[in-house]
């Protein structure tokens, strides 16, 4: 397995791996490496590809200065490497979501977490990170999203989830294509919020959505978020016939 390096925006790095025998066509598995002062880290990957990872890490910056070690919700592929990159990085910190810190990563993180409140920024230097609870969506008590203000990039987590080993960045309809992911998957939880919490990200209007799984999309986010709602509402309208 290989991985590769793309900047996506203003020194956001997409760090992604595609693994070919999962589901119908192979699926990518992206981390986003924010270059800056206090680097930070959006998902770290299982720990299996936790070499890999810390090798393209270190293309960019070195590993040890890495500063924020953070990620959508708790599973293998968001956080499983996150021990690894704490031992690697010893100024590096977990920061997530207060519940999640409660729930799971008070006893998981090998240092303890810092516990994020809705809608509270991570001064990196010249970027800003926000921390946003979207409980349930796509799946998990504790998830939540990343806005990065400066670039207006949404880090985005399963959120249109892809499959195969698309572009690393378009401008294409990837609701299409998240549907068909969905098709095989169903992994997202259909709930009567799920819906208005996606319209609400729209309205911080990203111009890059940073997805965990397939391309990048650039352009006009907020479209693509409405669109992606608009999906989900009419299968659960679909599932609740």
């Amino acid at each position: 397995m290989e991985t590769r390096i793309n900047e996506v925006a203003s020194r956001i790095y997409r760090l992604s791996t595609f693994v070919p025998d999962i589901g119908p066509a192979g699926f990518t598995f992206n981390q986003y490496l924010i270059d800056d002062d206090e680097p930070l880290l959006f998902h770290t990957g299982p720990r299996a590809m936790f070499p890999d990872l810390a090798a393209a890490i270190s293309t960019i910056t070195p590993l040890a200065k890495l500063r924020w070690i953070t990620f959508g919700h708790i599973e293998a592929d968001e956080c499983g490497a996150m021990n690894e990159l704490l031992a690697a990085a010893p100024h590096a910190e977990v920061a997530h979501g207060a519940l999640g810190c409660t729930v799971s990563l008070n006893d998981m993180a090998d240092r303890a977490p810092v516990p994020l409140g809705d809608g509270q920024v991570i001064e990196l230097g010249q970027h800003r990170v926000r921390h946003i609870d979207t409980p349930h969506v796509p799946h998990g008590w504790e998830a939540r999203v990343l806005y990065e203000e400066t670039t207006k990039t949404l880090l985005c987590g399963d959120l249109f989830t892809q499959l195969g080993d698309p572009a690393a960045i378009t401008s294409d309809d990837i609701v299409g294509s998240a549907s068909q992911a969905e098709d095989v998957f169903g992994a997202t939880c259909l709930t009567p919020r799920t819906g208005p919490t996606i319209r609400s990200l729209a309205d911080l209007a990203p111009t890059t959505l940073a997805v965990m799984h397939g391309s990048c999309f650039a352009g006009d986010g907020a479209e693509a978020l409405l669109a992606l709602a608009d999906e989900y509402e009419a299968r659960l309208a679909k599932a609740t016939e």
